[in-house]
């Protein structure tokens, strides 16, 4: 009874860190790729690490400044949706990635990675919403 309960306790925390990783996706890729260019010009380790977090936060209040002073819907949306395409492609991955390993429906496997993309993308949206809303509101 304890192996079940553990198991249990512990697939919900693996989808709750998942759940946050996928939504952070931009930030996540845009810090990685700067730490790979930046290890890549021999900076060291610690240097690398500092410009992926100061890429990542660049990144986040790239488009929270975006999103809060543009005026354009347009321009509003091209930035949600800049935020919310990696959290989408996240999101399809890692459900594609642990059904893929119980059901053969491939169309199955399919509906239900999009759909995980869907809710994963607007959760995105909506955080960076009050993100934004939070630190322009002060």
């Amino acid at each position: 009874m304890t192996l079940i309960l553990l198991a249990i306790s512990g697939t919900i925390t693996f989808c709750v860190i998942a759940w946050h990783l996928a939504i952070y996706a931009l930030p996540f890729m845009v810090g990685l790729t700067a730490f790979q260019w930046v290890y890549a010009a021999e900076a060291g380790f610690v240097w690398s690490g500092l410009a992926a977090l100061g890429a990542a936060l660049a990144s986040v209040v790239l488009v929270i400044a975006v999103v809060g002073l543009a005026k354009n819907l347009a321009l509003r949306l091209v930035a949600l949706a800049v935020f919310a395409v990696p959290a989408f492609i996240a999101g399809y991955a890692l459900v594609y990635g642990i059904l893929k390993h119980g059901t053969d429906s491939a169309l199955m496997l399919n509906s239900f990675g999009i759909f995980a993309g869907v809710v994963i993308a607007i959760a995105a949206i909506v955080n960076l919403n009050a993100l934004g809303e939070a630190a322009l509101s002060r």
